[in-house]
């Protein structure tokens, strides 16, 4: 898989950057309150955008958050080529990222774990 280049990079920075504030500014109440963006790639057409997306919620709440934002696609669309400059605005994907609720429940597993060890060498 080739490396992205310097200027895509800085390109799915900035993107990220202005995604991040124009979820916040959306209107559809089905969109959660903690949405958070967590990757964006851009292809190095300027065509595509995949937007890993992170809800803080069951999954409802999940749910309904990603039928919200791909309602609001066009907006959305809209406010990303009003703010950032390139020459063609990429047709935005939104994709759900469970990588933070999993790291939550190996922590929490890891400390079930630690705390039957210690109850078992406790008890001997």
């Amino acid at each position: 898989m080739k490396k992205n280049s310097t200027k895509n990079n800085r390109i799915n920075g900035e993107v990220n950057r202005a995604l991040s504030q124009i979820i916040r500014d959306v209107k559809d109440p089905r969109v959660g309150l903690m949405t958070s963006i967590t990757a964006v790639h851009v292809a190095p057409d300027l065509k595509t955008c995949k937007v890993y997306i992170s809800v803080l919620g069951d999954s409802k709440t999940i749910d309904e958050t990603m039928e919200g934002l791909n309602s609001a696609k066009g907006f959305i669309r809209r406010e990303l080529a009003r703010t950032v400059n390139l020459r063609n605005t990429p047709e935005l994907e939104f994709i759900m990222d469970n990588s933070i609720a999993y790291g939550v429940d190996m922590i929490k597993r890891i400390d079930e774990v630690i705390k039957e060890d210690e109850n078992r060498s406790g008890g001997e």
